[in-house]
């Protein structure tokens, strides 16, 4: 299956914000507030990006780089 040229996209700029901003913690409604995308959106990135091992989840639910887990 091909991922989206949109789609890529949007992974390489969650992924980038994240790179940026060692430390960002955010719920799925924050990032979806701070990207302007809908929450089902927003949890499909984060949760390719925790598929991927970029990201990890806290025992609160957050969404950090997994260095920071």
């Amino acid at each position: 299956m091909a991922i989206d040229e949109e789609v890529l996209s949007l992974l390489e700029r969650v992924r980038s914000e994240f790179l940026e901003m060692p430390g960002l913690r955010l719920t799925s409604n924050q990032a979806a507030r701070l990207w302007a995308l809908d929450r089902t959106t927003s949890e499909q990135v984060l949760d390719g990006l925790v598929d991927s091992g970029f990201l990890g989840r806290s025992r609160d639910g957050a969404y950090l780089r997994t260095s920071a887990a």
